[in-house]
């Protein structure tokens, strides 16, 4: 005859009740709660505190009813198939133009967004009143200038400010080589488009601008979170500007000295010693079938 029935202790390496309720006290706190959590983690390991593995913080948020998405989201409604590849920043830029509601029924702003494929980062932004051939063109001619060189590669739709020939001109002038999406393939330009939907559906993202103005300064504040504040699964939970302009490596074993002490303080809590997560190696326009899918 089998004993009494007696619960199966939990594993060594399993935080404690208090040390859960402390991880969801961080996780619902004013300043995280609008995150995602892999935006939660990899903010406090930079500055230096481990709380759990990434896992683990999904897990008691999910224990807490949270396992839904925690931000608060708005809600709104045959050419060459492009194979290109960055294996670092200013290799291959994509850009695009979208559309902002203005202040009433019937006016827009144009939005313009150039950003750099392997590091997402954005090398040059516009609000416009229209999209112009002439505007296209000193855009991207000032990204240019900023980065403080040209990339090899510059991929876009075929809109028609993107084959302008005002933006053609500057980039043959610059040795730039130009890339096209097929025609009605928004997957030819997966990157500008991601980048474009993480733009609308932040929760603070208004149904219309009131002016140009208001418009401009609400892209300034998004464009300079997300360049220096978001932290990108796609890039090993880093900033764009970090990875960009060549501080991630620095970044990333700051942070393993912080796994490190965390793994010294308590072993237990380890299947395997801890490491941060690694940059990727390239990052692909439509990669070949024998290439891994990156994150965007």
């Amino acid at each position: 005859m089998h004993g009494p029935w007696l619960p199966r202790a939990p594993p060594p390496q399993a935080l404690d009740a208090a040390e859960r309720a402390l991880v969801l006290e961080l996780l619902t706190s004013p300043t995280y709660r609008d995150l995602a959590i892999g935006q939660v983690w990899a903010r406090e390991l930079d500055e230096g505190r481990y709380w759990c593995s990434i896992s683990t913080m999904y897990r008691i948020a999910r224990a807490a009813g949270q396992v839904r998405e925690r931000r608060r989201l708005a809600t709104h409604p045959a050419r060459v198939r492009p194979e290109l590849v960055a294996h670092g920043p200013s290799e291959v830029w994509s850009w695009d133009i979208t559309a902002l509601k203005g202040p009433t029924k019937g006016i827009w702003f144009k939005c313009y967004v150039i950003l750099d494929i392997y590091s997402r980062y954005v090398t040059g932004w516009l609000v416009a009143a229209a999209e112009d051939a002439i505007v296209a063109k000193g855009f991207l001619d000032d990204a240019i200038n900023r980065n403080g060189s040209p990339p090899h590669t510059v991929h876009a739709d075929r809109g028609g400010a993107m084959v302008s020939k005002p933006v053609s001109e500057l980039l043959v002038d610059l040795g730039v080589l130009r890339s096209h999406s097929r025609p009605r393939t928004s997957n030819d330009n997966p990157y500008s488009e991601a980048q474009f939907k993480t733009l609308k559906y932040m929760p603070d993202f208004p149904d219309r601008f009131g002016s140009l103005e208001d418009a401009r300064a609400f892209c300034d504040r998004f464009f300079m979170a997300y360049n220096h504040e978001h932290r990108h699964s796609g890039i090993g939970m880093h900033t764009p500007a970090s990875v960009h302009f060549g501080t991630a490596e620095q970044i990333r074993a700051q942070r393993q000295v912080t796994l490190n002490r965390a793994y010294a303080e308590h072993p237990e809590r380890f299947t395997r010693r801890p490491r941060p997560p690694k940059l990727p190696d390239s990052a692909w326009i439509n990669q070949p079938v024998d290439q891994p899918q990156p994150t965007l």
